[in-house]
């Protein structure tokens, strides 16, 4: 099993279905509630696990019950928590989603000790990172914990995959240490300042981004699809066609995915597709970490 380390957030995510998103001051009736493991870092963690990795995650939790459900969580998964500090003082992050009837929502997001995740505990972990075969981020950490990160990775020979969500402008410095980009539309459009809208368009921004350093670069397109350039390899892949039921963490569920693909040195357009059926999977599942299949349901879909 090859060795992927991910520095991320945790959050507990508290979802009401609700008949329509309220406006301000409104209180809408919902028809359900559910409590789900959630945060793009540990959302990454568990489908890299899934998929057959074997994962380190990097965070910081609360000392708190959300705290404690979510390291059980991931040590059912597998994953090593050694580096998931709890923090006294600090609540666990929190995303409170309300779900409308056509699948719109709405999302508030209490950092909580996610915000407190410092280069110091990337440090801490220094000797894991050093003897991992990827490194796995995201963007819901401190900046200066993720510059830690590629920086220590890069000293180490380690290769890094940046998922820069949620959105935020990146310096070149960082950029030129990332190994593989892997923005969504709107995370495209930001980091390149060029419209992506159409199939030239999303040509043009990767080549862009690609020129501030990554070695690769892969726009995810949703049902779209996705498009990569690299060295070895410059096109679109279609989506898997399936009947969506809820699309949260599919980006995710993708990450944690190409990043096992990619340690085990598969060839860049067989690891996206075993990461593009990993995400379709997830999206006819209900929830983010719930929704990340394991490897035999992956090769399975595959054949």
């Amino acid at each position: 099993m090859k060795r992927i380390l991910v520095v991320g957030s945790s959050n507990t995510d508290m979802i009401v279905r609700v008949p329509r998103i309220p406006r301000p001051g409104e209180t809408v009736l919902g028809s359900g509630f559910s409590m789900a493991g959630g945060g793009k870092g540990a959302n990454q963690a568990v489908a890299a696990a899934r998929a057959g990795g074997r994962v380190t995650f990097v965070a910081r939790v609360g000392d708190d019950v959300f705290g404690e459900r979510a390291l059980d969580g991931f040590a059912a998964d597998g994953i090593d928590t050694r580096f998931v500090l709890r923090t006294p003082g600090a609540a666990s992050g929190i995303a409170l989603i309300d779900v409308d009837d056509r699948g719109e929502n709405s999302i508030s997001v209490a950092s909580g000790a996610n915000a407190l995740l410092s280069a110091a505990d990337v440090g801490a972990a220094a000797g894991a990172l050093a003897a991992a075969d990827m490194v796995l981020l995201q963007l819901e950490s401190p900046i200066e914990t993720v510059e830690a990160a590629v920086r220590w990775a890069g000293e180490n020979g380690v290769p890094v995959i940046l998922n820069p969500a949620p959105a935020r402008p990146l310096e070149d410095r960082l950029l030129a240490r990332v190994s593989v980009l892997t923005p969504n539309e709107t995370e495209a459009e930001l980091l390149s300042g060029l419209a992506v809208r159409d199939e030239g368009g999303v040509r043009a921004a990767a080549a862009r981004l690609r020129a501030r350093g990554p070695r690769t670069v892969v726009v995810t397109l949703g049902e779209r699809g996705v498009y990569a350039l690299a060295p070895e390899f410059d096109g679109f892949l279609p989506a898997f066609r399936v009947e969506a039921v809820d699309t949260t963490a599919a980006g995710d569920v993708f990450n944690g995915a190409l990043a096992v693909a990619l340690a085990e040195e598969r060839p860049l357009a067989e690891a996206l597709r075993f990461a593009q059926a990993a995400a379709a999977i997830s999206v006819t599942r209900a929830g983010a970490q719930p929704s990340a299949p394991t490897r035999s349901e992956i090769l399975a879909f595959l054949k």
